[in-house]
């Protein structure tokens, strides 16, 4: 690690696969992070199986997200790009960590009180505990800052807190970590009901595009995409969501700014020509990813050494925090024996 580089972590779900929305919101502003900060990006296996996963797809659902998220642009060189898992360390802060969070903050979480509600007798406890597994998993890298959105702030928060309690049970031990705000960014959403957020957990197929989608798909995809009955071509999020929404996916995918992209697509004389450059611009801007991807998965040789030597970088940073944690709380050193 660089000593004057401030420390970034992020966590990424190997659950599906990512959508432009994703892309647009998250993964980009990674990349970019990835030349400022010493950046930890660690795909979050451990905390995908809250949920039921089928073993054989979820590992390689990790494999695929390590060679998408490359593929989009991050360096292994540069950024620390990993498997949750890889790293026991992970594991073992959560239960330590677990010994210094109260009962009443998890279950004030309000992701767990949504999916819990209804199930109360049949939620794993996992569910309950996964926000201390987030807390080790940014504390555990001495993190200076987390990107996250409006709606994560409450993970963030707990972090702080159990952080700040364990220092003052101790002695200063991790760093308080803050939130890093994104650049405000291009909000994607849902191309059937753009009232919503584009995602991936959608029942809906037809709701997003993935960054791996087809050609033909996103072709398909885009012109039955919601737009309204007057025909015209302009931006206005209130009264033209669905238009709007194209027009910005548009601006995003040509690099052009919004303004620039009501002029190209409102000489085009309707919603048909208009919905057709529109996915001619996303196919064009995914080419070179997809391209990449694709020679990426099917090098395994090359994938298995990113994996392995970059969770051998998380656990040595990792490790050093560890053994601090374990040393304050009173675990015994495990003795050497003598030649």
């Amino acid at each position: 690690m660089e000593d004057n580089k401030k420390v970034v972590f992020s966590g990424i779900q190997p659950s599906g696969s990512p959508t432009i929305g994703n892309y647009i919101g998250a993964i980009r502003n990674y990349v970019a992070l990835q030349e400022e900060y010493e950046c930890f990006y660690s795909v979050v296996d451990m905390h995908a199986i809250t949920v039921r996963q089928n073993p054989a797809e979820l590992r390689q659902a990790t494999r695929n997200l390590i060679a998408l998220l490359i593929a989009c642009g991050l360096d292994p060189d540069k950024s620390t790009l990993y498997v949750q898992s890889h790293v026991p360390a992970h594991a073992e802060l959560c239960w330590i960590l677990n010994c210094f969070t109260y009962m009443g903050e998890l279950s004030r979480m309000i992701q767990f009180k949504e999916k819990s509600k209804g199930n109360e007798n049949s939620v794993v406890v996992g569910l309950l505990d996964y926000p201390v597994l987030q807390v080790a998993d940014i504390l555990l890298y001495q993190t200076d800052l987390v990107p996250i959105g409006a709606d994560q702030k409450q993970h963030l928060e707990i972090t702080r807190d159990v952080a700040i309690r364990f220092n003052n049970a101790f002695s200063p031990t991790f760093k308080v970590p803050e939130i890093l705000i994104p650049e405000v960014g291009a909000r994607i959403m849902s191309i059937n009901d753009p009232t919503k957020k584009m995602s991936k957990s959608s029942d809906d197929p037809n709701s997003y595009i993935l960054i791996l989608d087809k050609p033909e798909d996103i072709k398909r995809k885009i012109k039955r995409a919601v737009t309204d009955s007057d025909n015209e071509i302009y931006f206005d999020e209130e009264n033209k969501p669905g238009v709007s929404n194209l027009i910005t996916i548009y601006s995003v995918m040509t690099g052009k700014t919004i303004d620039e992209s009501v002029k190209d697509l409102s000489a085009l004389g309707g919603y048909g020509a208009f919905k057709e450059n529109v996915a001619d611009a996303v196919i064009a801007a995914l080419e070179p990813v997809q391209k990449r991807y694709n020679d990426l998965i099917s090098d395994k040789g090359y994938i298995d050494s990113v994996m392995y030597n970059n969770a051998m970088k998380a656990s040595y940073v990792a490790n050093k925090t560890l053994s601090k944690v374990k040393r304050k709380v009173g675990f015994a050193d495990l003795p050497r024996p003598k030649a």
